[in-house]
């Protein structure tokens, strides 16, 4: 059916498909967050229900079979997407669902943040599942985020610091993703600095090359970093979305963390770990220093 108004400006169409954090820091609502904020629409299919807060997570429902994928219908019936961000499937199941119906609609362009646990340690998938998104997502994967502990489950075996990370994304890569970011934030706080370390393929003279790519950055010292791992994963499909090419949407997408974390640092929401500052262009925490409050 054709929209009986005319459309003459066009942003950048973002479906999250997610599970929902009742608390708002994490999974859906912040990827909807991030996605308003820098500026793209953002659309959503609920996998999961999760009663959490700042203190954890309490309990899961999974969403029915049918209805995850009658919801993934229902986007690319009428509305479209430029690009899609996978994070919480809580089930090999879903994985497999989800992953039918996105090659059923001829989709190219994924982020997958394969979260298979909760930053308070709730498990959110396992074993079954990492396997499942090998064997079903990886391969239509543009970029896979992993951190330290999801990289560590879905190869088998610990991966400690930095030093594993190119080894690491290599063996992640021949897995069959375009491209994989290690995400260094999950080494503990005497490390100072932090490194992501991205590779991907790329054709130069008609032949596929491995680039690589570090950013390193210092830890902001706050508490509140609760939803960083879907919020990075979410900036990233967005500038992507927004036509910036993939490095240059990582490094983007770093900055946009950061100071979301900064901002974070003055907002005191629940008795835990709070979310970062999804927000922080439009409504600033931080007072100002020169009005000599």
């Amino acid at each position: 059916m054709q929209s009986l108004l005319p459309t003459s400006i066009q942003i950048p169409k973002v479906l999250t498909i997610a599970g929902s954090d009742s608390g708002g820091g994490a999974g859906l609502q912040a990827d909807l967050k991030v996605i308003t904020a820098l500026g793209g629409y953002g659309m959503s299919v609920i996998t999961a229900i999760t009663a959490q807060n700042t203190l954890g997570v309490t309990r899961i429902q999974d969403v029915d079979l049918d209805v995850v994928e009658a919801q993934i219908d229902a986007i690319y019936m009428d509305i479209g997407a430029d690009i899609v961000k996978i994070g919480m499937l809580g089930s090999p199941e879903i994985v497999r669902t989800v992953a039918k119906a996105l090659r059923r609609h001829g989709v190219k362009r994924i982020i997958l943040d394969p979260v298979l646990r909760a930053t308070s340690g709730a498990s959110l998938g396992g074993d079954d599942t990492a396997q499942a998104m090998i064997a079903e997502l990886f391969p239509i994967a543009l970029l896979i985020t992993p951190n330290l502990e999801e990289a560590s489950l879905l190869l088998g075996r610990e991966i400690s610091g930095p030093n594993d990370f190119k080894l690491a994304a290599q063996e992640l890569l021949d897995m069959g993703p375009q491209a994989v970011l290690i995400k260094g934030g999950h080494l503990d706080s005497t490390h100072t600095q932090i490194t992501d370390f991205l590779m991907w393929r790329s054709v130069e003279d008609e032949l596929e090359v491995i680039l690589t790519k570090e950013f390193k950055h210092y830890r902001v010292n706050t508490i509140n970093t609760h939803g960083t791992g879907c919020t990075l994963a979410s900036a990233i499909a967005t500038y992507l979305a927004d036509g910036h090419d993939l490095p240059h949407s990582v490094a983007k997408a770093i900055a946009y963390v950061e100071a979301g974390l900064e901002a974070g640092c003055f907002l005191s929401i629940g008795e835990g770990p709070g979310p970062l500052w999804h927000m922080h262009d439009f409504y600033p925490t931080a007072l100002a220093k020169e009005k000599g409050i």
